[in-house]
C-alpha cells in the first residue's frame, strides 16, 4: 500500500501524535473554527475501509467532521483549532489547508434583448434547452412558482442521480419534471455561526426563505408565465432564457449568514455526482481580495467540475466601477459582468423652482400626486450617519412631513427607506455618490423614493441646502421600453484587468443584470426587508447575480445544440459573436460615466444569442492547457494537484500563461523595459460550421502598437478541423499611452466572407514583473 508514514516514525507514535492533539470527548472546542484540508487521496492506508474512517481516525473525531469531498475535492472540512490546524498542515498527506471563508451573494424582457426569438434560431435548435440540467448555487427554491411548471416536459433525464432532499417545508413531491433535483448545505454554517442558523427566519431545508436564489434559477431556466409584473411593472410573460432547461437547486447560501467555502464545495461535490450539466454560481469573495486558485474552494470545485464536461458561470462581482474589482478569475469559468436592457423604470424629482430630475423608482404604493412637500438634506449636519439615512439617525423632528435626500451605501438601499419611514419621513430621494457616478437600478421602496445619480443628487442638495423654503415631489412613470442607449455596462459591475492573472482577461462578457425580473420567495416581500409585509410572485432585481444565470441559460441551450462542445467551446462561441455597439450601433457606454468602455469593462462584449448558435470557429481548451497554464503561473506540481487531485509534471521550459487558448488575446509588457519590444502569441480555432471553409485575418491594431497575424488566411476541410496561427505584438514602451485604463485595445476578426466574423480582443498593457 501506498504509505504517507516517514520510516524513522514508528506507526504507533504517528497515531499518538496526531490522536493527541484533539480533545477524545469534546465535539465544541471554544476556539475552534472551520477548516479545509485538502488529502492526498491515494495515500489512505488500507487498512481503512473509507476515506471517513481515515478521516476520523488520524486527523479529527468524527462528530467535528462537518464535510468529506472525495467526487471534486480528496478531503474534508472540520472544526478545529488553528493550533490543530497547523499540526495537521505538517501532516505528509496532506497537501492544503484553508480556512473556512464566507462569500456573498452578487446581487423579462431580457431574452428577447439577448436576439431570441420563438420558433427560430437558438431556441428552436435546442428546444429551448430541453433535457439540459442546470445546476443553481444560491439560497433555494420556491418551488410553487408558475416558473418552475413541468407542463408538458419529458421525463427526468436517465443520467440524472440527484435526489430531493426533505426538509422543513420541503418534500419529494416538491420536486418534479422541471426542479429535478433539491439539495441544502447546513452543516458548515452550522459550525460557524453561534446558535447555528436562525430557523426563525430560514428553513432548514432547500426552500428558499430569502428569494435570491428563486430569481437567479427561474432567470436561467423559468417556464413561460404569463400576466407577470412587480405590482404592474415590467408587465408581460416571464420567461427563462432556457424555458424547457431542468433545474437543480443547492441551497449554499442563507438569508442572514451568507455562504461558506465548506459548504459551496460540499455542492460542487453532489452536483458533479448528481449529473449536472451547467452551474450557475452568483456568488465571490466579500472580502475584495481574490486567492490564489489552490486556496479558493469555488476555483477548485469549479475546476473539478469543468475538467467533466461541465459549463460554469460565474457572477464577476459588483464592486464596480473600480478597476480591479472583478472577482471569480479562474480561466475555466466564464465570468460574467451585467449591463443594462432597453427597459427602465423613470421616476422624476420635481423641485419647487421646477426643475425636472431624472431618477428610477419602482414604488408602486400610494403616489404623491404632484403634491409638494418640504425637502430636507440630513447630511448638512455633518454627521455621515445622518447623510446615510443610517438606522436610528435621523431626528423626527427634523424630518418629519418631509422628503428626505439620502446618500448611497454602507446600508442596503430599501432599508434607508424604512429609517425615513420610521422618524415620519414622507418620501426619500436615493443620491448616488461620485463612485457610483450615474448607474441607477430600482427598488420596491416601502415609501414614495426614487433613485438618482451623482449629477442629479448634487443639484437636488444645492437646492435643499440654499433655497429658503425648498420643496420637492416625485412623479412616478412606470415601465418604459425602448430605452436608448441600451446595453450599457451597469456601473457596479466588477471590472478588469484581472487581478491574479492580468494575462487573461476578465470579465469575460456581460449579460442583462439591471432591472431583471423574475420569479421571488413568498417567504419575504420585494425588498427583502423583515418589515415588508407584501408578497408578491415576480421580483425585480439588479446585480452581476442577474447577469450570471442568464450565461447559464444560454449554456444549456448551446450544450443541448451542440451536445459535442466543451465547456470552453461553448464558452468561445458566446465570446467571439458578442456584441459591441448598443441600439444606436454606438460603442458599448460606461454607465458611471457615459463614455465609451472597453474590454476592462465588457470583456469580449455583450451576449448575442442570435449568433452564437453558429460561431464558426471556437477556442477550444483541454484539461492538459489548464494544466499547463498553472505550470505557467508559477505553481508547482504538489500544488497543481491541490486543484487538479492528481499528480501532474511542469514542462522543463516554463511555459506562458499568455498561451492558454483563450477566445481573447493579452500581451504583457514589463515597466522596466524601455524601447521596441516584440512578444508573440499562438491560438489555435477549430472549425465548427461548414467543412469546407476559409478564414482571413483582419487587425485592429491597439493604439501606437503594431500587431501582425501569420497565416492570414485559414483554410479548413472534412479532414482539416483545427488550424492555428501566431500573434506578435510589437510596442515601444518610450511611446505607449496606456490612459486611464492603464492598457490599449484591438482586436483580430476572422471572417469567412459573409456569415461568420470570429472576434477576439486585443489588450496591451505593461505590468510589474515582481507583481
Amino acid at each position: 500500500m501506498a504509505s504517507f508514514l516517514s520510516p524513522s516514525i514508528p506507526l504507533l507514535f504517528f497515531f499518538i501524535l496526531f490522536s493527541s492533539s484533539f480533545t477524545p470527548s469534546a465535539t465544541v472546542v471554544p476556539t475552534a473554527k472551520t477548516f479545509i484540508f485538502r488529502v492526498d487521496g491515494g495515500s489512505k492506508p488500507s487498512i481503512f475501509p473509507t476515506h471517513f474512517h481515515w478521516y476520523s481516525s488520524e486527523f479529527a473525531e468524527g462528530p467535528r467532521i462537518l464535510h468529506v469531498y472525495d467526487t471534486v475535492f480528496h478531503g474534508f472540512s472540520a472544526m478545529v483549532t488553528p493550533d490543530e490546524a497547523q499540526v495537521l498542515r505538517n501532516h505528509p498527506a496532506v497537501l492544503a489547508v484553508f480556512e473556512d471563508r464566507r462569500r456573498e451573494l452578487h446581487t423579462t424582457r431580457s431574452p428577447q434583448f439577448l436576439g431570441l426569438r420563438n420558433q427560430k434560431g437558438l431556441w428552436s435548435e435546442s428546444d429551448y434547452g430541453s433535457d439540459v440540467i442546470i445546476g443553481v448555487f444560491d439560497t433555494g427554491i420556491w418551488p410553487e412558482r408558475r416558473s418552475f411548471s413541468d407542463l408538458n416536459l419529458g421525463p427526468v433525464p436517465k443520467r440524472w442521480r440527484g435526489v430531493c432532499q426533505s426538509g422543513i417545508r420541503f418534500a419529494p413531491k416538491n420536486c418534479n419534471r422541471k426542479i429535478v433535483g433539491a439539495r441544502f448545505f447546513a452543516k458548515g454554517q452550522q459550525a460557524a455561526v453561534i446558535g447555528g442558523i436562525n430557523e426563525t427566519v430560514e428553513f432548514m431545508s432547500p426552500r428558499d426563505a430569502d428569494g435570491h436564489g428563486t430569481h437567479t434559477a427561474s432567470t436561467a431556466a423559468g417556464r413561460h408565465s404569463f400576466k407577470a409584473s412587480l405590482s404592474g411593472y415590467a408587465s408581460g410573460v416571464a420567461k427563462g432564457v432556457a424555458p424547457k432547461a431542468r433545474i437543480a437547486a443547492y441551497k449554499v447560501c442563507w438569508k442572514e449568514s451568507g455562504c461558506l467555502d465548506s459548504d459551496i464545495l460540499a455542492a460542487f461535490d453532489a452536483a458533479v455526482s448528481d449529473g449536472v450539466d451547467v452551474i450557475s454560481i452568483s456568488i465571490g469573495g466579500g472580502d475584495g481580495i481574490s486567492s490564489p486558485y489552490y486556496l479558493d474552494p469555488i476555483a477548485i470545485g469549479s475546476y473539478a467540475a469543468a475538467s467533466r464536461g461541465i459549463f460554469i458561470s460565474s457572477s464577476a462581482g459588483n464592486d464596480g466601477p473600480n478597476g480591479m474589482s472583478v472577482t471569480n478569475l479562474e480561466p475555466w469559468v466564464t465570468t460574467v459582468g451585467a449591463g443594462t436592457i432597453d427597459r427602465n423604470f423613470p421616476a422624476d424629482v420635481i423641485l419647487g423652482d421646477g426643475r425636472r430630475l431624472s431618477g428610477v423608482s419602482l414604488y408602486s404604493g400610494e403616489p404623491l400626486n404632484g403634491k409638494m412637500f418640504p425637502v430636507v438634506y440630513p447630511g448638512k449636519t455633518g454627521m455621515l450617519s445622518a447623510s446615510l439615512c443610517m438606522e436610528n439617525s435621523l431626528e423626527p423632528r427634523h424630518v418629519k412631513g418631509k422628503i428626505v435626500i439620502c446618500d448611497r451605501g454602507s446600508s442596503p438601499r430599501v432599508a434607508k427607506g424604512l429609517v425615513v419611514k420610521k422618524a415620519g419621513g414622507v418620501g426619500m430621494i436615493l443620491a448616488n455618490g461620485i463612485s457610483n457616478g450615474e448607474g441607477l437600478v430600482g427598488d420596491a421602496h416601502l415609501i414614495p423614493a426614487c433613485a438618482v445619480g451623482s449629477r442629479e443628487g448634487d443639484k437636488i442638495k444645492a437646492y435643499a441646502l440654499k433655497h429658503p423654503n425648498p420643496v420637492a415631489t416625485i412623479d412616478f412613470r412606470g415601465t418604459v421600453i425602448g430605452i436608448k442607449p441600451a446595453p450599457v455596462v451597469a456601473s457596479f459591475s466588477g471590472r478588469g484587468p484581472n487581478g491574479l492573472n492580468p494575462e487573461i482577461l476578465k470579465p469575460d462578457l456581460i449579460a442583462p443584470g439591471v432591472n431583471i425580473l423574475a420569479a421571488w420567495t413568498e417567504a419575504v416581500g420585494p425588498t427583502g426587508l423583515n418589515s415588508d409585509p407584501r408578497k408578491t410572485e415576480f421580483n425585480i432585481l439588479s446585480g452581476t447575480s442577474m447577469a450570471c444565470p442568464h450565461v447559464s441559460g444560454a449554456a444549456a441551450l448551446l450544450k443541448s445544440a451542440h451536445p459535442d462542445w466543451s465547456p470552453a467551446a461553448v464558452r468561445s462561441a458566446m465570446m467571439t459573436t458578442a456584441s459591441l455597439v448598443d441600439n444606436t450601433n454606438r460603442t458599448l457606454a460606461d454607465e458611471s460615466t457615459g463614455k465609451s468602455s472597453t474590454p476592462y469593462d465588457f470583456g469580449s462584449g455583450h451576449l448575442n444569442l442570435g449568433r452564437a448558435l453558429d460561431p464558426g470557429l471556437v477556442y477550444d481548451i483541454t484539461n492538459d492547457d489548464y494544466i499547463t497554464f498553472l505550470c505557467s503561473i508559477g505553481y508547482g506540481p504538489r500544488t497543481i494537484q491541490v486543484i487538479t487531485r492528481t499528480p501532474v509534471r511542469c514542462p522543463k521550459r516554463k511555459p506562458s500563461p499568455e498561451n492558454l487558448n483563450y477566445p481573447s488575446i493579452t500581451a504583457l509588457f514589463p515597466v522596466s523595459r524601455k524601447g521596441w519590444l516584440t512578444k508573440t502569441l499562438v491560438r489555435t480555432v477549430t472549425n465548427v460550421g461548414q467543412a469546407e471553409a476559409v478564414y482571413r485575418a483582419t487587425v485592429e491594431s491597439p493604439r501606437g502598437v503594431t500587431v501582425t497575424v501569420r497565416p492570414s488566411r485559414l483554410a479548413f476541410s472534412q479532414a482539416v478541423k483545427k488550424r492555428s496561427y501566431l500573434v506578435t505584438v510589437t510596442v515601444n514602451t518610450r511611446n505607449m499611452v496606456v490612459g486611464e485604463s492603464g492598457a490599449v485595445f484591438g482586436s483580430v476578426t476572422w471572417s469567412d466572407g459573409g456569415k461568420h466574423a470570429v472576434r477576439s480582443p486585443v489588450v496591451v498593457t505593461q505590468i510589474d514583473p515582481l507583481r
